[in-house]
């Protein structure tokens, strides 16, 4: 397939309306080649040759990379919910209405970032109605593009559920988000009635299931294989879907066509190969693009690289956020003098004591840190707890070890891994060193249910949010209330 090429100010004159704002459609994927711009085209033309219709997938993952989405700002955000962080900045503006639950369904965050993944829902819906029939490319680019959009709008529908539903765990009927599958070009579709928590999942699972037989297994250099859908992609997007559901059993499926049934576990398809780097730091060190990028944000131009507010380093290095002292933070991984796992360089003590998260190190404009969305490291730890919780406790425990020994060779676990429920804990605790500062924090407290505990900083007291409490997950935006007649009231 073609390499992505970046297409900056190119505008669709048929606009998007979503319920809250109408949405300009650009197409100007991270610089991955050189700028064309164009002015204004019709919907028409702008599916008219193959360059304009690469434009408009393109526009697909740059909708899906803004700052107030995978840009950074949404993995702060869930961060700052669960309890690894302490704030600094009692300015809401930074989130700390985010951090100590207080944000509303009027807030500035809420709304912006369902704004964020509804207009790439769009944005992937116009795509997929534009080239259902479309005879200027080949069929298999053709089904590969309308792949790419299938999986971005997945990715996009997990990311909402997940933030603004209760957990499937909790009520899979309970009412979740509008599923809005048809482009919206005009305002008059704004009324939608909202659909279950089980059957948003439902559709979610159906995207990944057609993207991935359509998607290639592979691009012609490692960057587009890091950043762009490919078949990989979407298998190891399900093994997160499935785990956020609790059906461990098809978690197990899908990750056994990624994982080697032994070690050194690995996935190789054809010149493509999945796998834990060597040393984690190189994953956070400027390669970005490595074995075990399944799917990662570029910043290649600085012009498009997040600004101060939502940039990963800006909030984790400045510190907007710190390290929680009651967190993983206490950790022998992190905070035994004699600990000699890599991980614990990925953490630095600041003048005033507080310690901060460093993967993300340009902590200056422009931040043009690679943020990594889907690394392999998180596909081994959702086939571990779903082999542990399935009763493999065989399995569970070689792919938990194959991740802490990647960054402790000689370390060996003498406690933890006796039972189903001890392997569970010490899983789940891996994940919490492994996938710090990632934004996983949030999602996995929501999907076993689990309250979103207190926590103390220097802008105050968080409290203790319990699953029944109204503010569990983010109330739906005040703009959707407004515009969508069918929301729930």
């Amino acid at each position: 397939m073609k390499s992505i090429k970046t297409i900056k100010h190119y505008t669709i004159q048929a606009l998007a309306i979503l319920p809250i704002s109408a949405v300009l459609l650009t197409a100007c994927h991270k610089d991955i080649l050189e700028a064309v711009p164009v002015t204004s085209i019709s919907n028409e033309s702008a599916y008219s040759t193959p360059a304009k219709i690469l434009a408009q997938v393109n526009g697909i993952y740059s909708q899906f990379s803004t700052a107030s989405f995978y840009g950074g700002r949404f993995q702060v955000f869930n961060e700052q919910r669960g309890d690894e962080f302490s704030q600094n900045d009692g300015n809401n503006s930074t989130g700390a209405n985010v951090w100590n639950q207080s944000i509303s369904a009027s807030g500035d965050f809420v709304n912006a970032v369902w704004s964020a993944g509804y207009t790439t829902i769009n944005s992937s819906n116009l795509l997929i109605d534009n080239l259902a029939a479309s005879t200027v490319i080949p069929d298999s680019v053709r089904k590969g593009y309308i792949a790419e959009a299938k999986f971005l709008r997945a990715f996009s529908y997990l990311s909402l559920v997940q933030t603004y539903a209760k957990p499937y765990a909790q009520s899979s009927t309970s009412p979740a988000l509008p599923l809005r599958l048809k482009a919206e070009t005009s305002s008059s579709n704004n009324d939608l009635a909202f659909s279950s928590v089980a059957d948003v999942y439902t559709q979610i699972i159906k995207d990944l299931n057609e993207a991935e037989t359509d998607l290639p297994v592979s691009y012609s250099s490692a960057l587009l294989n890091a950043s762009r859908a490919h078949k990989a992609s979407a298998i190891a997007l399900k093994t997160r879907v499935y785990l956020s559901k609790g059906d461990y059993a098809s978690v197990v499926t899908e990750a056994a066509k990624l994982v080697s049934a032994a070690a050194p576990f690995q996935y190789v398809s054809g010149n493509l190969t999945h796998k834990l780097e060597a040393n984690v730091a190189t994953v956070f060190a400027g390669s970005y693009v490595g074995n075990e990028a399944v799917f990662t944000i570029p910043f290649i131009n600085p012009a498009e690289a997040p600004a101060l507010q939502s940039a990963l380093a800006a909030n984790y290095l400045t510190p907007v956020v710190y390290l929680n002292s009651a967190g993983i933070a206490a950790d022998p991984v992190f905070a035994s003098a004699t600990s000699v796992d890599a991980r614990k360089g990925l953490i630095s003590t600041n003048a005033t004591g507080q310690k901060l998260v460093k993967k993300f190190p340009k902590n200056s404009a422009p931040y043009t840190d690679y943020i990594p969305v889907i690394r392999y490291a998180e596909v081994l730890l959702n086939y571990a707890e779903a082999t542990a919780q399935t009763g493999d406790l065989t399995k569970a425990t070689a792919l938990l070890k194959a991740v802490r020994n990647r960054s402790d060779a000689t370390y060996t676990f003498t406690s933890g891994i006796d039972t189903k429920e001890n392997l569970v804990n010490t899983i789940l605790n891996e994940r919490r060193i492994e996938l710090l500062g990632e934004g996983f924090r949030t999602p996995d407290l929501l999907r076993r249910v689990q309250a979103l505990p207190a926590k103390t900083g220097t802008a105050g007291t968080a409290p203790e949010v319990l699953p029944t409490a109204s503010n569990y997950v983010w109330a739906i935006p005040s703009n959707e209330l407004a515009y969508n007649g069918l929301s729930p009231k």
